[in-house]
């Protein structure tokens, strides 16, 4: 296996570490005393536009993806799953709340990129190949009643004519109150259980899209959790991703949405490590200046952090290159995912308990990772599911 990524991707890598310590963690320490996310207006998003954020890697049909020489490179997006893991611990290590709530198409992508009509493609993602202001895009799949059970969604689809007309509640859609768009599932028939989902674009201003609630969290809080609601929210036909005949595969909407969470959950993992490395990196400092730099004990824990982050990491790289190469990695993805949060929560706890009383004051960084690096072991299919996952491939346990 290498690697090794390519000469771009190394280039976003710099920028990427330039960029977080003069910008990312700053920006992340603001919204976590404010106690809310960046207005959409903030100064920050403009600057990290003007960097390069915000954009997508899809570009019409017959032009380069360089075109357009004055378009900086989306330092946020890689030309392969291995250097995504990398981009996405390297964000994470500055700030991950910071760097979800960084305008894009976000979650969204994927599926409109995996599951799109051309025209659709085009439609949705256009704005963002050069935007003029910060915008974002959302991915609603998580319920009141659950999450980690995919296969179980109940937001209900009714087709009316020439519009689908949703029904149901979604919960914890990253950036969803401040999307141009959401990607929500769905599903037309609870009887056909994984066959019946649909994957619908839900564009700003649709009547019956109600209701948005951000979500109070301990940490991450420099992005938006939203909760709303579809009340009879009807949605244009050409809204379907992929369109009826993508549907006529067995599970089709299901596997939609599984590439999705395949895909993503070793970058996930690689934000786990990045969190791990930056509590790790704050930990070391506090013992240098506190004298304890010198304990054996403390140094060996550490140490092992390090090695479990170190191992983590490589497995979600080995999970990427699986996926580069077109081959199946959903025992690898899941294993990345259930692995790496609880590396990182261990190296949060270590630096918890070195800095001793003073952790409890909330006036430390390493505090404040200690929140944020929980909702890792949740966000995109909690560790347990993780592990049926595997248990189901590896030896056949039942559904």
């Amino acid at each position: 296996m290498d690697f090794s990524i390519a000469a771009e991707d190394q280039q976003r890598l710099e920028t990427l570490r330039r960029l977080g310590r003069e910008e990312m963690r700053p920006a992340g320490w603001r919204a976590d005393r404010a106690g809310a996310p960046l207005p959409v207006d903030d100064p920050f998003f403009v600057r990290m536009l003007a960097e390069g954020f915000g954009r997508t890697h899809w570009r019409p049909p017959g032009e380069a993806a360089n075109e357009g020489a004055a378009q900086p490179a989306a330092p946020n997006k890689a030309s392969s799953a291995a250097a995504q893991v990398l981009l996405a611990e390297e964000g994470a290590y500055w700030d991950r709340g910071i760097s979800v709530a960084l305008p894009g198409p976000g979650l969204g992508e994927p599926p409109i990129l995996s599951m799109g009509t051309p025209e659709q493609k085009a439609r949705f993602l256009l704005p963002f190949v050069n935007p003029q202001r910060p915008i974002w895009g959302g991915f609603a799949m998580t319920e009141p009643s659950g999450g980690s059970d995919v296969a179980n969604i109940r937001t209900r689809a009714r087709l009316d004519g020439d519009h689908w007309v949703l029904n149901g509640a979604k919960s914890f859609s990253g950036n969803s109150g401040r999307a141009e768009w959401i990607v929500v599932f769905a599903t037309s028939d609870p009887a056909l259980g994984r066959a019946g989902h649909r994957a619908f674009v839900v564009e700003r201003g649709t009547p019956g899209l109600v209701d948005f609630r951000i979500e109070k969290k301990m940490g991450l809080r420099a992005y938006e959790s939203t909760s709303f609601f579809l009340s009879d929210c009807r949605v244009p036909v050409a809204n379907m991703l992929g369109g009826e005949a993508y549907y006529m595969q067995r599970s089709g909407g299901f596997k939609g949405a599984m590439n999705t969470f395949n895909a993503g959950r070793p970058a996930i993992a690689g934000m786990a490590v990045g969190i791990g490395r930056a509590v790790l990196d704050e930990a070391a400092a506090f013992m240098q200046a506190n004298g304890l730099a010198s304990d054996l004990r403390l140094r060996d824990r550490m140490e092992r952090s390090r090695r479990k982050l170190k191992a983590a990491l490589l497995l979600a790289l080995r999970a990427a290159w699986l996926a580069d190469q077109s081959k199946p990695n959903m025992v690898e993805a899941s294993a990345s995912k259930a692995l790496a949060p609880p590396a990182a929560f261990e190296a949060a706890s270590f630096a918890m308990e070195v800095m001793g009383p003073a952790a409890g004051r909330g006036e430390h960084l390493i505090e404040k990772l200690f929140r944020d690096v929980k909702a890792l072991d949740i966000v995109e299919g909690t560790g347990q599911i993780q592990r049926v996952v595997m248990a189901r491939h590896l030896v056949g346990l039942p559904n």
